[in-house]
């Protein structure tokens, strides 16, 4: 029945699973359906301001991955009107990035020389745009996007930090007016700019510092206005005006105007996608983390509600348009999705609108574009770059989390000194491991009751029970985590070899596979070979479930699998030893020991407790009892119980003898004309000392099965 029911769900899932796919590729068609009027000035407004924003981050955007200006722009038309009506954010904004930018140059770079022609250049970068929107594509419909969650925030702070330290270091050989080195490694790069430094071109550099400055300072001061754009035409005027082209400082040269045009690119050589395919990767999975912690930022603070693989959709269908038409691979961008929500963006038709407005401007501004300096752009990736280094973030991860901190620091590393994408995968890679190291070993805490008996907690300071050792184990018990619970349970066994019984706080474990379950056969034997047992108490339904499915339930027994609020009642009346509590143990660690009574002469309980398995010892039942006691020499009925115990409740012809006194001293005559039953609690007590003292050759002596406790379910006389 549950194999059915199983096979029909994954059935009912995949058909509503194809049902939703069409609805993904219709999501254009339900954004102007439901376009309500009253957004449009909203939506306006912000796109203007990001469009501002936009131009000058798609022309710099794109010479980190050193591609012409007009890539980069057409990458920003394209993508930020297909990332819109295909996703789901209202507020994300896609494009040119960073980090696809410098990712975008690892791969180029890896597969082309220095005589490449920039036709076939550009056409490489369109190869990884497409491929990388597939793999975004499928993992949307796939509804695979939870595998981006593998990658932690600590990565994301490292990689970028160190992308960021990078994107400085590159533009340090146009700060200094010197040639610089088509490469990716932060070393390679800094080593050929200390080695040019000397022949810095002092105009270029100055004219860099006052754009690094302007930029600051205009950010610091007014930072609602377009810094980049200002400090963008500020500049190409200055060059114009003093013909600083003339005397060394290099410029842009004029943008074409043209719209977004198909491209033949190779997208069908798979010689070259292989080649390309770990960095085609690393642009997917990076970019999916961007897009989907941005626009969950954001929609953090707007109350939408997103669907993640519309999302993952939309910028899938949005990287293979811009290896289309002549762009390169895109991404979310934070601060351009900033600038859309703050400035009351209300649709994805924001997005769509801010694209206009930047072709717009390229088909009437792209002449102006031939005095901008190069070395401005500079001075805006140096300023974005020194922001990617995320040092609150950092310090803040430094002082909550070790292991945080080992993985940021190792993403960090790994990105100056390996390639790109390995650094990427040696974040995920440590993440992962840490994440499988954390999961691998749960928590498995000795827990005692607190002072008011209503909660457990690990006290290591406190003494434990001599016969019941109680554990919580907090985390799944899977392959990879199994073994270590087993350990533990082991060491805890070695550590009390008196402690025959155990109980297993289940209560916060949340799954359990067959390598747990195999676990638990193990400690089960391990325990029941000594005589003892185990307990289990707080099991979920879900994981109960899967015992009953694997028979460990019957293994165990269902008897020994308790409530959570009844567990210790019914162990510490049906299953511990009372004579060991009473004689050995000079502890009150439970609610139950409190009215205990505690004999003032102990003894050693191993003489009397080690009762050979195969040895039957004479005993009396509740029903035998009456006749029994009518023999013509009427049998003497001696209650071993402590006298506190007699007190409050015993046989009317019993007499009390406390059990210490048979081990201590000879209470009583024992004779063959006579008879004696031994009386206590539940029979455990009576049961050790007819066979102690039988072992000592004393014969005629019984013991009642089950004691007072059964006499009181027979209904038989008992005296208050």
């Amino acid at each position: 029945m549950y194999q059915n029911s199983s096979s029909q769900e994954i059935l009912d899932q995949t058909k509503d699973w194809f049902q939703k796919i069409p609805g993904y590729f219709a999501n254009p068609y339900n954004i102007l359906r439901n376009y309500n009027k009253e957004n449009l000035q909203g939506d306006l407004i912000a796109s203007l301001t990001v469009a501002v924003v936009l131009l000058p981050q798609a022309i710099a955007y794109a010479l980190i991955a050193q591609l012409p200006a007009q890539t980069g722009l057409f990458a920003a038309i394209v993508a930020a009107t297909i990332g819109a009506l295909w996703g789901s954010s209202f507020h994300l904004h896609t494009g040119p990035t960073n980090t696809n930018s410098l990712l975008v140059l690892t791969g180029l770079v890896a597969v082309t020389t220095a005589e490449t022609p920039i036709a076939e250049y550009i056409a490489i970068a369109g190869v990884i745009a497409f491929w990388a929107g597939i793999i975004r594509l499928v993992m949307g419909v796939a509804k695979l996007g939870v595998l981006v969650n593998f990658v932690s925030d600590s990565v994301i702070i490292g990689f970028t930090g160190g992308a960021g330290i990078l994107i400085v270091a590159k533009q340090l050989a146009h700060l200094f007016g010197v040639p610089g080195v088509s490469s990716p490694n932060f070393y390679i790069v800094v080593t050929n700019i200390i080695s040019q430094i000397g022949d810095t071109h002092l105009l270029t550099f100055y004219l860099g510092l006052a754009g690094i400055a302007a930029l600051l300072i205009l950010r610091r001061f007014v930072p609602k206005l377009p810094g980049p754009l200002i400090t963008m035409v500020v500049g190409s005027i200055i060059v114009w005006a003093l013909q600083l082209d003339q005397s060394g400082v290099q410029v842009l040269g004029e943008v074409p105007r043209a719209f977004p045009r198909l491209a033949n690119i190779p997208i069908f050589d798979f010689t070259l996608v292989s080649e390309l395919m770990p960095y085609i990767i690393a642009v997917a999975l990076i970019g999916l983390i961007e897009a989907s912690s941005i626009s969950r930022a954001i929609a953090s603070r707007s109350g939408q509600y997103l669907d993640s693989d519309q999302e993952f959709i939309g910028q899938g269908l949005a990287n293979i348009a811009t290896g289309l038409f002549s762009g390169y691979p895109v991404a979310g961008s934070l601060t351009r999705s900033a600038v859309n929500y703050e400035n009351g963006a209300r649709t994805q038709m924001a997005a769509v609108f801010s694209a206009m407005w930047t072709l717009l401007a390229m088909l009437v501004f792209a002449p102006a574009a031939a005095f901008l300096p190069r070395v401005i752009l500079s001075a805006i990736l140096i300023v974005t770059g020194a922001r990617m280094v995320n040092i609150s973030g950092a310090r803040q991860i430094f002082q909550t989390s070790r292991g945080d901190t080992v993985v940021m620091l190792i993403t960090f590393i790994a990105t100056l000194t390996l390639e790109l994408q390995f650094a990427v995968l040696t974040g995920i890679l440590v993440s992962l491991g840490r994440h499988i190291a954390q999961t691998s070993m749960p928590t498995v805490e000795m827990v005692l009751p607190e002072d008011d008996y209503k909660h457990f907690s690990h006290q290591p300071e406190k003494p434990d029970c001599p016969q019941l050792g109680v554990l919580t184990i907090m985390g799944s018990i899977y392959f990879g985590a199994a073994p270590y619970v087993e350990n533990i349970i082991r060491q805890h066994q070695f550590e009390r070899p008196e402690q025959n019984f155990l109980l297993l706080r289940f209560h916060r474990v949340n799954h359990m596979d067959i390598s747990g379950i195999h676990m638990l056969d193990t400690v089960l034997r391990l325990y029941r070979d000594r005589e003892g047992d185990v307990f289990l108490t707080g099991v979920r339904e879900e994981v109960l479930e899967f015992m009953e499915r694997s028979g460990f339930v019957e293994t165990i027994g269902s008897e020994n699998i308790l409530d959570q609020d009844k567990a210790i009642v019914h162990i510490f009346h049906n299953i511990l030893n009372p004579a060991e509590c009473v004689y050995t143990c000079r502890q009150k660690i439970w609610r139950e020991c409190q009215s205990l009574p505690k004999s003032q002469q102990p003894f050693d309980m191993r003489e009397v407790l080690a009762v050979p398995a195969d040895i039957e010892v004479p005993a009396v039942t509740p029903a035998e009892l009456p006749d029994f006691l009518s023999k013509e020499n009427t049998p003497r009925v001696i209650d071993i119980r402590e006298p506190e115990e007699f007190s409050q409740g015993h046989l009317r012809l019993a007499e009390s003898i406390p059990m210490h006194r048979f081990i201590n001293e000879k209470p009583v005559s024992f004779s063959d004309e006579q008879d004696i039953v031994f009386i206590c609690r539940n029979g455990r007590r009576s049961n050790q000392l007819t066979w102690y003292l039988q072992s000592q050759g004393i014969k005629n002596i019984y013991h009642l099965e089950g004691g007072i406790s059964a006499l009181e379910v027979a209904s038989l006389p008992k005296s208050d």
